[in-house]
């Protein structure tokens, strides 16, 4: 494997931050691949520093470990990741990203609305939905989820 000896699992602990118990968990979820010494303990590599931290930034934008493997596995293992890679992996954030950004401006724009007349209701709004018509749309909140309200509000 590599020729350098690699960073200690407590040397990656210490410099990301993380439980050790944390690292290894992410290393059976496939985030990291780390090798062996010869004296069978793990070493990983200096570019395990920056994925960890992928990690932890991707999830506080509300990713899931599956999101955020399927992005990691477009960089290359065994060399820290350059400038291009991490331009391409931001790619892959930045439409679902834009999305959640949209879908919040929405919720917030339009419960603002609902707060203001006090009726916090879709079935007895008559401006959002008059004898709730949005039934015929199926379940939950069907005018935050991108449908478009029977009526304009206001």
């Amino acid at each position: 494997m590599p020729v350098n000896e690699g960073l200690t699992i407590g040397a990656l602990a210490s410099r990301t931050g993380l439980a050790v118990s944390a690292i290894r968990y992410y290393e059976r979820q496939g985030l990291i691949k780390p090798w062996r010494n010869a004296g069978g303990q793990r070493r990983f590599a200096r570019a395990d520093l920056r994925r960890l931290s992928f990690v932890m930034i991707a999830q506080q934008f509300g990713y899931t470990l599956p999101q955020i493997r399927e992005q990691l596995d477009q960089l290359p293992q065994g060399r820290t990741p350059t400038k291009g890679d991490w331009t391409k992996i931001s790619g892959g954030f930045r439409e679902s990203l834009d999305a959640r950004i949209a879908t919040l401006t929405k919720l917030r724009d339009n419960l603002d609305g609902c707060i203001g007349c006090g009726c916090l209701s879709l079935e007895a709004c008559a401006l959002y939905n008059p004898l709730d018509a949005a039934a015929v749309g199926g379940q939950g909140p069907r005018y935050l989820m991108g449908d478009k309200p029977m009526q304009a509000h206001r």
